[in-house]
Parts: C-alpha cells; sequence; structure tokens
C-alpha cells in the first residue's frame, strides 16, 4: 500500500472527486490528514457555497501540509476539471486571470485534494465584478493584544454599524481576529467601499481611541487593534467561512451571532468541532441574504471627515499603483527623518 494510503472517491452532487494520499498528515500536532480536511469541505459544502458561490477565489495551498510552503493560487490550477468555472479578474495593475469561482460543492472538495486549506474569495460575484456585495471589517489585534481584545473592538463595529443603519454578522478569522460582514447593494466601486470602511473605521477609532485604530502604520498603532480598511480594496481578501486556516490546531474560520462571539474561543473550532456546530447551529449568517443594505451614510461620514476635519484617504498596499487622492505612502518616522 502507498505510504499515505491508496487513493479514494467521493460521489459529491453529480461529480466524483478522486482524492490522493488520503492519509497524508496535513497537521502533525494532531495528526489530522488530508481525507479529513476533504471531508471537512464535504460537511460544509452547503454553507460554504452560499457564502462564495459565484466569486473569484484564491486558494490558498498548503501542499506539504501546514509545516510546508504556502502560496496562493490566484489564476485555475493546470489540470481542472471542465466543471470547474472560472471568474476572470481584474488585478489593480490592471492585468487579467482567470480564477476559480465555485458553483457546486464539488469545486471545494476538488480544491482540498489540492492542498488548499482556505478559500479566499472576492466580495463581488459574477457577472458583475467591479462592485461589491459585501462590505467587510478585518479587526486584527497586534501581537500583544488577543482575541478578546478584537472581539471587544468588534462590539464597538457593531455599534457604529447600526447608527450607519446597516447590520453585520461577525465570525472568528480563525486566529486571533474576528471578521465582520454585511451584505450591501452592488452599487459602489470597490473605492467607494473601501473608503466606507474608513468612514466606519474613523468612527470606531473617535469612540475608543485607546483601543482601536486605523493607522496604517505599524509604528503608528500603539499596541491598539487595527481596522484593516485595505482589505476593501481590489484583489484584496480574507479567509472565508468555512475556511480551514494554517495553524496547527486546524482551526477554522467559524460564523457566529453577536451574542456567541463573546462566549468561545477561535481554538474551539477547527475541523473536529465542526461537524457537532454545524448539525447544533445551522449556517448563523443564512439571513445575511435576506437584505442588502447601502452604505451611503457611511460615504456620508468619509466626506464630512473629508470636509470637517481634513480627513481624506489612506494609504494603499505597498503593491498598488499610485491612487488618486492617496498621501505619500511612506511610513512616518522616514517621512520625518
Amino acid at each position: 500500500m502507498p505510504k499515505n494510503g491508496e487513493p479514494v472517491e467521493y460521489q459529491v452532487g453529480e461529480r466524483t472527486v478522486r482524492v490522493s494520499s488520503p492519509d497524508k498528515v496535513y497537521f502533525p500536532e494532531r495528526g489530522i490528514t488530508k481525507r479529513q480536511v476533504v471531508e471537512h469541505y464535504l460537511t460544509v459544502g452547503g454553507p460554504l457555497l452560499r457564502a462564495i458561490g459565484g466569486r473569484p477565489t484564491t486558494l490558498k495551498r498548503y501542499v506539504d501540509g501546514v509545516e510546508g510552503d504556502v502560496f496562493y493560487a490566484k489564476r485555475v490550477p493546470k489540470g481542472a476539471p471542465e466543471w470547474v468555472e472560472t471568474a476572470e479578474i481584474t488585478f489593480p495593475s490592471g492585468r487579467k486571470a482567470a480564477e476559480v469561482c465555485p458553483t457546486e460543492p464539488a469545486v471545494f472538495a476538488w480544491a482540498a485534494n489540492l492542498g488548499t486549506f482556505d478559500f479566499h474569495p472576492w466580495p463581488v460575484r459574477r457577472p458583475d465584478l467591479d462592485h461589491p456585495d459585501e462590505l467587510r471589517v478585518d479587526v486584527d489585534p497586534p501581537d500583544e493584544a488577543g482575541f478578546a481584545d478584537a472581539v471587544a473592538v468588534a462590539g464597538v463595529v457593531r455599534e457604529v454599524l447600526d447608527d450607519a443603519g446597516l447590520t453585520g454578522y461577525p465570525k472568528t478569522s480563525g486566529g486571533r481576529g474576528v471578521h465582520v460582514l454585511v451584505r450591501i447593494r452592488p452599487e459602489w466601486d470597490f473605492v467607494a467601499v473601501r473608503h466606507a470602511v474608513i468612514a466606519l473605521g474613523r468612527e470606531v477609532e473617535r469612540r475608543i481611541p485607546e483601543r482601536a485604530t486605523v493607522s496604517w502604520w505599524k509604528e503608528e498603532r500603539g499596541g491598539r487593534v487595527f481596522l484593516d480598511y485595505n482589505q476593501a480594496a481590489r484583489d484584496r481578501t480574507v479567509a472565508s467561512s468555512w475556511s480551514v486556516r494554517g495553524t496547527r490546531r486546524a482551526t477554522v474560520s467559524t460564523p457566529l451571532t453577536w451574542d456567541l462571539l463573546g462566549e468561545v474561543h477561535p481554538d474551539d473550532f477547527d475541523v473536529l468541532t465542526i461537524p457537532d456546530f454545524l448539525a447544533e447551529h445551522g449556517d448563523l449568517h443564512a439571513p445575511m441574504d435576506e437584505r442588502a443594505f447601502g452604505i451611503e451614510t457611511l460615504l456620508e461620514w468619509y466626506a464630512r471627515d473629508e470636509r470637517e476635519r481634513g480627513l481624506g484617504d489612506l494609504p494603499y498596499p505597498p503593491d498598488y499603483p499610485k491612487m488618486p487622492g492617496e498621501p505619500k505612502r511612506v511610513q512616518p518616522s522616514r517621512a520625518r527623518s
């Protein structure tokens, strides 16, 4: 018998998905195998398809497990089955690529066989790839903080969203952070949605300046939780709900309610515990699709901050072309020197 087991086949809807080396250990600390990762995606296939179906999706691949090299596959892998659909995305540079666009649960099992742990969907769906239908708030604690700090800041994010007439849905990132998702109408481009997230972040910072910041430069954050507005920029993504993360425990980014968020720890959710959690709670983010919101109020706040406080745009990531209205992309200590 081969070292990592004979290939196995799974029937997923109308598709037969072949999994090679099913006993290959992907998470040595807990002995979790490729087979278990594939079966995780079989378990969550329905709610995961609701979350990212029809979205161009980057595959984060760990072909030798969590202790090996990792890379982001932004183009559909060679040899993909004909039933794996694609969407043509445009990067900030203007270059284009055909990226995996999941349309059925079998895609997740196929991708897991390639060593995919995380699915990183764009906040857009076919056929309109230039107007996001999902506003994402990445609540990212620094090394000296933790999940409890992210939860506290996420609570204020919820309050600000409520004041803007929006409903947010929280999930664990799978690490120490929290992601908050809002379904929005696809009427605004990436620049406008990013401005909306900046306005939201600035309001959170005003309410709890000692705990939260939108400062792009780490030297200015002072140990505060960062509201990463640049995750709203084109070609920036966060791990999807139900994604396995590259942690030693094989944690899973898990949709929650606001009440549950304050009662749990990210390590509660992993490849081994998700089946029982899903059986008990179902897809807690399914109601998100019942109503799409507008971001007019957040954009009014952005315009107000610019008009009354002189607060304009904030720096983009370093690999971006210079964007209109962007301040100098240089960290403050270097600028002063």
